[in-house]
């Protein structure tokens, strides 16, 4: 996409369907005022709103809106920027989409296409030029995405904290503390006839050693992010009629997932996103795990286990009803069994139909009893959940993060670490080596050192239009 990044651009940038407002945009290197006299049939005054007619090219009205005229730097994408707000009736709105890419190739009285080139723009094209051209560096980009896709109002603050550049101020000070080391350490091996000892003077192992924390504080904060935006993907598993859709239903507080006495009802899965303190939850309610002739049913069962396997957190369910049954109990081993594989840290048992007034009994260490028909239990088992994936609320200054940024944030500490061992033996040329290294993990981050296939990945996820 570099190889276009001269190109002037144009997409809606509003969302598809009907809507009282729909708006074009037009990004350009090069100057938009041909294009604007074109579309407009006058100049505009720079970041004001013009009230005014669209032109077809025979000098009708397509439609009448706002017209927003931003000279580069001062705009979005840091380009010539042009914003046609009409009616959002998607035919308009093609309509002047058209007109734009029509009015680009018309020639001028030198024989010169108004906006030569102009073309559609690619997904999260117009944000990538704003971290192109400086407006924005590449944690706020992807913040842009975060907000516009947030699923709770808890994400949508912690991204448009990231947006303000809350992550990206925290990576800044990390980065300075690196670039002070790096001098300290590159003067001392450029100087080595000074009789310094480098490492008591500009105390570079207590440099490291309060690096290392205020890394681990950041990673700490950066996983929360990511909890937050990524959410949580539970998965309902267990024997049938234990009670999966009953507690899908009544975690999500509706009635999604039919429910009868009837085994092998739930034949495939069934999702909902549902939040706790603001955390999106992905819970999924699957077939019920049993051997069966049923041919449905058995596509349904094997892809319960696909689905298991993917779970952050997988609630395995009992009933409490039935523990007695040999039968029973042998099935549930067999299942626990085939679960040997799953981390312990994402398995919960959960014992249900608390409420039928069964015996009571010893629940193996960590296990939660509750019933989804009263709902005892339910807030128990909702902290638990948090618990499962490390959650901790920071309602002050959470910003949402990304798994490339928790990835980017470990290697970093991998090789401060590095660093510190290697300042301990006085192995300055390693010492400093390993310091680069962690700069470069760094500034991954916010684009300082970032491969271009990498910024095709996060910005071909973007919507069209921005």
């Amino acid at each position: 996409m570099l190889s276009r990044q001269q190109d002037p651009i144009v997409a809606l940038a509003s969302a598809p369907g009907r809507g009282a407002v729909g708006i074009v945009r037009v990004s350009s290197p090069q100057s938009l005022e041909p294009l604007v006299e074109a579309l407009c049939g006058r100049a505009l005054q720079p970041r004001h709103a013009h009230y005014l007619p669209f032109l077809s090219a025979q000098g009708e009205a397509i439609d009448r809106g706002l017209a927003l005229y931003f000279n580069a730097p001062h705009s979005y994408s840091g380009e010539h920027v042009l914003e046609l707000q009409a009616h959002g009736g998607p035919v308009v709105l093609q309509l002047l989409l058209a007109r734009c890419l029509e009015a680009a190739a018309e020639l001028d009285e030198l024989g010169r296409p108004r906006l030569a080139a102009l073309r559609l723009a690619e997904p999260g094209e117009f944000t990538r030029r704003a971290f192109l051209n400086g407006k924005l560096d590449l944690a706020q980009a992807e913040a842009v995405a975060d907000l516009i896709d947030a699923s709770t109002e808890a994400a949508a603050r912690s991204a448009g904290r990231a947006l303000a550049g809350a992550l990206s101020v925290e990576v800044g000070g990390l980065r300075d503390a690196l670039i002070q080391l790096r001098m300290l350490v590159e003067a001392t091996l450029d100087f080595p006839e000074e009789e310094i000892d480098f490492l008591q003077a500009a105390d570079a192992l207590g440099k490291l050693q309060r690096l290392l924390v205020q890394l681990d504080t950041l990673l700490a904060r950066s996983r929360q992010g990511a909890i937050l935006r990524e959410g949580i993907k539970v998965v309902l598993a267990g024997q049938p009629n234990v009670g999966k859709s009953s507690l899908l239903n009544a975690l999500a507080g509706a009635e999604l997932a039919i429910v009868t006495p009837i085994p092998g009802t739930t034949r495939d899965r069934l999702s909902q996103t549902i939040q706790i303190e603001g955390v999106p939850l992905h819970i999924s309610d699957t077939a019920g795990l049993r051997d069966t002739e049923d041919v449905v049913e058995r596509i349904g069962v094997a892809r319960s286990w696909d689905a298991i396997a993917d779970a952050d957190v997988l609630l395995f369910l009992h009933d409490l009803t039935r523990l007695a049954d040999a039968d029973y109990q042998a099935e549930d081993a067999a299942i626990q069994a085939r679960l040997s594989g799953v981390d312990p840290a994402r398995l919960v048992q959960v014992f249900n139909k608390a409420d039928s007034g069964a015996a009571p009994l010893q629940l193996p260490e960590g296990a939660l009893s509750l019933s989804a028909k009263t709902g005892e239990g339910l807030e128990a088992l909702r902290q638990r959940l948090l618990q499962q994936v490390g959650w901790q609320a920071l309602p002050e200054g959470q910003f949402i993060a990304r798994e490339r940024h928790v990835q980017a944030l470990q290697r970093t500490r991998g090789h401060v670490q590095l660093a510190l061992q290697q300042a301990e033996h006085a192995v300055l040329d390693l010492m400093a080596e390993e310091l680069r290294l962690a700069h470069d993990a760094l500034g991954e981050i916010t684009g300082a050192y970032t491969a271009d296939d990498l910024l095709g990945e996060i910005f071909s996820r973007f919507c069209i239009g921005k």
